[in-house]
């Protein structure tokens, strides 16, 4: 069986329409706490699915990964203010967050025009 992918927008409208209830006169109603409560375990789900090494998108905003940091030596290295040596620690190799914007939002921000 094919492991299914992580879609905020799909798992978002599943748990709104949940908490959703109708009133006598047809109308949709929605407790802001539930609302809340729903969108932030919505996103909690999507950076777990990311830490796990699926890549999550956010509609407009971006997409989340996983990136693998490698080790790193101990050694000696140089201050580029001062020039005097210095000694760097060890790392461990570790895996943290990494955040892409799409390319229509850098265009935003680049053009002088919304500045």
């Amino acid at each position: 069986m094919a492991k299914k992918k992580f879609h905020l927008i799909n798992e978002l409208h599943e748990q709104i329409l949940k908490i959703a209830t109708m009133t006598k006169t047809g109308q949709v109603r929605i407790k802001r706490s539930e609302l809340k409560q729903t969108i932030e375990n919505t996103f909690t789900a999507a950076t777990r699915k990311a830490a796990a090494g699926e890549r999550v998108r956010f509609p407009v905003i971006g997409a989340i990964v996983r990136k693998e940091v490698a080790a790193r030596k101990a050694g000696e290295g140089l201050n580029p203010f001062t020039g005097e040596k210095i000694m760097r620690k060890a790392r461990p190799a570790s895996k943290k967050p990494r955040w892409s914007f799409p390319r229509t939002l850098k265009d935003t921000f680049a053009n002088k025009k919304y500045w």
